[in-house]
């Protein structure tokens, strides 16, 4: 798939999986073992700025990283390297990826509200 320009809705996903992370500290942070979930940061290229994202912590080791904000052109294979503050936790590699802003928005745009007579099978006149 090309995309028409570099900041079309497609190029952007909200959602990646990694595989077992490796931490820092050997564990992962206790927040996020006790809570299953963790706000943090992380960066998928190297001189890119930080992303707000959430951690969920999976039975296998890796995490579901869902980000506050959309970020272009994130890959499988790429690292996502996950940050408290200035401290580096650790990185995953990237395996999979959500849908893209464009999917999203295409599906939202297929669902249309009901019809009247399908409302009006649900709740009969009065």
């Amino acid at each position: 798939f090309k995309a028409p320009s570099s900041d079309h809705p497609a190029l952007y996903r909200d959602l990646l999986r990694t595989n077992r992370v490796h931490w820092i500290a050997e564990e992962p942070p206790a927040e996020l073992v006790r809570e299953k979930m963790m706000e943090c940061h992380f960066r998928f290229r190297h001189q890119m700025a930080l992303v707000p994202c959430v951690l969920t912590l999976n039975q296998d080791g890796s995490v579901w990283v869902t980000l506050v904000k959309p970020a272009r052109a994130i890959t499988p294979g790429q690292f996502a390297v996950f940050y408290k503050g200035d401290e580096c936790l650790g990185s995953g590699k990237i395996l999979r990826i959500g849908p893209s802003v464009y999917t999203l928005q295409q599906g939202k745009n297929r669902e249309e509200s009901p019809k009247k007579e399908e409302i009006d099978k649900i709740e009969p006149a009065t």
